[in-house]
């Protein structure tokens, strides 16, 4: 399972960059917003820093014709551009006519596995389930990655499965055992994805065995 990074920061994601774990970036409005930055000068940076990995860059349209002037935009910024597009019936109608036009797209906010079928025939690359939010509404999202799988493993259907709204390392590691293709996660979980206590005391054993041993150093 590959492993995106969800955050508008540039920090972040030249911080998750080197780490050489991340194979693509997911944003939105909201991310985008919170950084207080242009949204066109933020996108073009997050190009500079990850090059042609895939970047999920939404439309703020509710409808198929503005969202398809505005992916029109988008795709131009280069050719690592995806288009996000929301799970509606003026979404699906963005998507197919991305689809034809040759833009890659990623159908957001599914919370079905009949939403995730809809989007993967109307011609999405991506489609991402929310699995944070609907933990939230005390369903479990891992059912979702679950049923979603199984659906586009029997028929054949090529479009991604991008594990959204993510939120532990817990999360990370049931969607790659679900058949999640991909995982797009916060900085701070990559983080603790990271992080375990043993390999902190390892390093710090191993530091004070060779620090007694009194042998030549490096």
């Amino acid at each position: 399972m590959k492993l995106f990074i969800d955050t508008a920061n540039v920090e972040e994601i030249r911080k998750a960059h080197e780490l050489g774990v991340i194979a693509g970036v997911t944003t939105n409005p909201s991310l985008i917003a919170k950084e207080g930055r242009d949204f066109f000068e933020t996108i073009k940076e997050i190009i500079s820093i990850v090059g042609d990995l895939p970047i999920s860059a939404e439309v703020i349209s509710l409808q198929a014709d503005e969202m398809v002037e505005q992916g029109k935009k988008l795709a131009a910024l280069g050719e690592s551009i995806v288009v996000k597009v929301p799970m509606t019936e003026e979404g699906l109608k963005a998507t197919k006519r991305f689809s034809e036009l040759g833009i890659k797209t990623n159908v957001t906010l599914i919370f079905s596995s009949p939403q995730a079928l809809l989007a993967a025939r109307a011609g999405a690359t991506y489609v991402s389930p929310f699995v944070g939010r609907l933990d939230d509404i005390n369903q479990v999202g891992m059912n979702l990655i679950k049923e979603i799988s199984q659906i586009f493993a029997v028929h054949g259907i090529e479009s991604e499965i991008i594990t959204a709204s993510v939120r532990t390392t817990t999360h990370v590691i049931d969607a790659a055992l679900l058949g999640a293709d991909i995982a797009t996660v916060p900085y701070k979980v990559i983080q603790q994805m990271v992080k375990h206590p043993l390999t902190d005391t390892g390093i710090e054993r191993f530091l004070k065995d060779w620090e007694g041993a009194n042998l030549t150093s490096f």
